[in-house]
């Protein structure tokens, strides 16, 4: 459910979850566990989670239970006919962040975006993460070569726009942050952080630094040119693996602490100290994490990170930020070690505004002016998978409007949410318990080297299909082959394509061996199964299919069912690299020539007398858990945070509804007046937004909240990943008065929220 992965204990009598607790066993978690996962029995049981397919009548707005059948036929006959006329680009899809967490949902997807064969895809990583794959991709040549601070050993740990107390980790799979956190200190080691708001996280920190929304990349660009004007930058072991280090250091020159503290908010000395710091401790590392991708700057200031970590020598050494080996799926654990092809991005633009393709994807700020601007490549259908951009992306009024122009939407969901009320048909995948569970992306980041693999624990209800076996289903159609394709087949083709390309290449421990013979030796396995195994036997901890005996297969997951661990992070420069140049590019070209940008935010001045940010909460996760009432019950969460000093300037006061409005609209909410964000800076928390016609989340739509992103803007996002800026969004904020909220300054109807 989160990027965490605490291991769960579960009671069950028949079918029926009696009990949840953490597992003391695990190998990586340890019996830690959080609210969300205790209401793993709650989401099982949710009577709002859909069991059925569900098809809407367009001309009533009414939904009727629909058999598979009868769904992928309409499916079959709507999808092919608007391929036929409008072509491949006619079709776009979404993927959720859910689907990040589902080792199915993982695998499988793919295979519907490459039946598909559109340029239009979508997904929640450019609403949240792109500019840290973007940064890695050109730095080290993978876009999931992102190194995760290695705290169970650091000594010095500097955290920005991160409230992992709260969230645990994210792009850095760490459960029980806090113990981990708490053990640091207990060693003596210290945890500085830097935030607008003093979070849960600040509260346990030996230093607290706030700072002002969407300038961690000049407070980082400052660290960096106090590294080089006290002569402190000492690159360690990967020094013969760097190049750029005195473009860098040009670049850097005209981000003095003095030149950056009175826009950022942090003291010249202040910010000269935390790079001594850095520079000083042997064991030390940065992290930086959702604040700093929110922004206008986000693949700077991810890229600044990981500079900065370079440069204090604290890049792939013991207590520094190192790179996971992960047993399965990792793209730097394939193929010829040490050098590659590189990362690129921009292979191609969107549409209508021209921006810059990432990881295959188009950023997601793009997807209702795709939707909406008549022409050749016009967006006339949508699959979404796990996802709701109405409440997670951008101008979420101008994505609600697109999804309703439609011609037609499928949605592969477990609820009828403020999305996929749009949808003409929606698909549900089972209950969490009968599924099998393997965190195929997030272990490609965690602290420790593991693997863990759990089984369904109950089987499917009668007349269920599995996410993957709905996703073939889908690749079948976009492919041609009707709504009764041979999933067999079609599943046999995946596998037979993987094995293909690693007996192909002279670096795979299955190098030159028979496909067939593989095939044979993965049987009677199918689905995400048959493919794990596949991946853990050619990994890095793998048998090889015979070569290593005693390695890595999913029958020892099997057997195994807390967990295997496979020991701390290990040194991995130069083998993790796949640059063309098979070293660290510390000034890639395209990150070069956004400096300027950047440089021109010293003297920008602000244009509201507020700037918006979003917070978490350690009882939420995004939009997706709101129908859950052991998670949403008690006081409301959903409020507006503001200083008592704004609050006394601006007329608000707590439990009071304010309005808040700015050049993309307007909402009111209710006020929580707090001295644990700085002045100048409001916050809202990200997801909520319910109370809207045709969903089917009772609980959600008793206990709504508002919905920010009908506040944050489409045209403001980083130009190098596409990345939204939900951070930073400047806005106004007043008491509520007499009459209607307006929709922005030029229109008075009412806002709906």
């Amino acid at each position: 459910m989160c990027e965490a992965t605490c291991g769960l204990e579960l009671h069950l009598d028949g079918d029926e979850l009696r009990l949840v607790r953490g597992d003391r066993d695990d190998v990586f978690s340890h019996g830690f566990l959080c609210p969300k996962g205790t209401a793993i029995k709650a989401l099982d049981a949710d009577p709002d989670r859909l069991r059925v397919p569900q098809i809407r009548d367009r001309t009533s707005g009414e939904w009727r239970d629909a058999s598979w059948d009868d769904a992928f036929a309409l499916i079959d006959e709507r999808l092919t006919k608007i391929l036929e006329r409008d072509g491949r680009n006619a079709v776009a899809a979404y993927a959720g962040n859910p689907s990040a967490h589902n080792v199915g949902a993982l695998i499988y997807n793919r295979a519907v975006m490459q039946a598909l064969g559109s340029a239009n895809v979508f997904s929640a990583s450019t609403v949240d993460q792109m500019p840290k794959h973007v940064s890695a991709g050109l730095m080290f040549g993978g876009p999931l070569s992102i190194p995760v601070p290695d705290i169970d050993r650091s000594q010095y740990l500097l955290l920005l726009g991160a409230n992992p107390f709260e969230s645990n980790g994210s792009l850095m799979t760490a459960p029980d942050f806090p113990g981990r956190i708490r053990t640091l200190r207990e060693r003596g080691g210290r945890f500085v952080v830097v935030d607008p708001r003093r979070t849960k996280t600040a509260e346990a920190a030996d230093e607290h630094h706030p700072i002002r929304p969407g300038t961690d990349a000049l407070f980082l660009f400052a660290i960096v040119h106090a590294l080089f004007d006290e002569s402190l930058v000492r690159l360690g072991a990967v020094g013969g693996y760097v190049n750029g280090v005195s473009e860098v250091e040009a670049l850097a020159r005209e981000f003095s602490p003095e030149a950056v503290a009175g826009v950022c908010g942090i003291d010249a000395e202040a910010i000269r100290g935390i790079a001594r710091a850095l520079a000083a401790e042997e064991r030390a590392a940065v992290y930086g994490r959702i604040g700093t991708c929110l922004s206008e700057y986000g693949t700077l200031a991810s890229w600044l990170v990981d500079v900065v970590n370079v440069l204090a020598g604290n890049l792939d050494r013991e207590g520094g930020a190192m790179f996971t080996t992960p047993a399965a799926g990792a793209g730097n654990t394939v193929g010829a070690p040490g050098a590659g092809r590189g990362f690129r991005v921009g292979r191609r633009h969107s549409r209508v505004r021209g921006a810059p393709e990432a990881l295959g994807e188009l950023p997601v700020v793009c997807l209702a002016e795709e939707i909406t601007t008549a022409g050749e490549g016009q967006i006339r259908a949508l699959i979404t998978v796990a996802g709701n951009p109405v409440l997670s992306t951008p101008d979420g009024r101008a994505v609600d409007d697109a999804l309703a122009s439609l011609e037609f939407m499928v949605s592969v969901d477990i609820y009828r949410n403020e999305t996929t009320r749009h949808a003409d048909v929606i698909l549900p995948v089972p209950g969490v318990l009968a599924r099998s569970h393997y965190d195929l992306a997030l272990y490609q980041l965690a602290i420790r080297n593991i693997a863990n693999y759990s089984p369904p624990v109950v089987d499917p209800a009668p007349g269920e299909l599995h996410e993957w076996e709905i996703l073939l289903r889908l690749a079948g159609i976009a492919t041609g082959m009707g709504p009764d394709a041979d999933l067999g087949a079609l599943d046999d083709f995946v596998i037979r394509g993987l094995v293909q390309k690693a007996v192909g290449d002279e670096h795979s421990p299955v190098s030159g061996r028979n496909v067939d013979e593989i095939m044979r030796l993965l049987s009677p396995r199918t689905g995400p199964e048959r493919i794990l195994d596949f991946m853990l036997r050619t990994g890095p901890y793998g048998d090889g299919f015979g070569s290593r005996p005693d390695g890595l297969t999913l029958a020892v997951l099997e057997a195994n069912p807390h967990g295997v661990d496979l020991g701390p992070l290990v040194p991995r420069i130069p083998e993790v690299l796949r640059t063309p140049s098979g070293k660290i590019e510390l000034a890639p070209e395209p990150i070069v020539n956004d400096v300027a940008r950047l440089r021109a935010r010293l003297d920008a001045a602000v244009d509201e007398p507020f700037v918006l940010i979003g917070r978490r909460d350690l009882r939420s996760n995004n939009s997706w858990m709101h129908n859950l009432d052991v998670l949403v019950k008690g006081k409301e969460r959903c409020t507006l945070q503001i200083h008592p000093d704004d609050a006394a300037r601006v007329g608000v006061a707590t439990g009071e509804p304010a309005r808040v409005e700015n050049h993309v609209g307007a909402i009111e909410i209710p006020v929580e007046i707090t001295d644990t964000i700085m002045r100048g800076v409001v916050s809202i928390p990200h997801g909520w937004g319910h109370a809207v016609p045709g969903t089917g989340t009772a609980i959600a739509n008793g206990r709504p909240g508002v919905n920010a992103n009908l506040l944050t803007d489409r045209d403001a996002f980083d130009p190098l990943s596409g990345n939204a800026a939900l951070n930073g969004t400047p806005v106004r904020v007043e008491p509520v008065r007499d009459g209607p909220v307006r929709d922005g300054p030029v229109r008075d109807e009412p806002v709906r929220h």
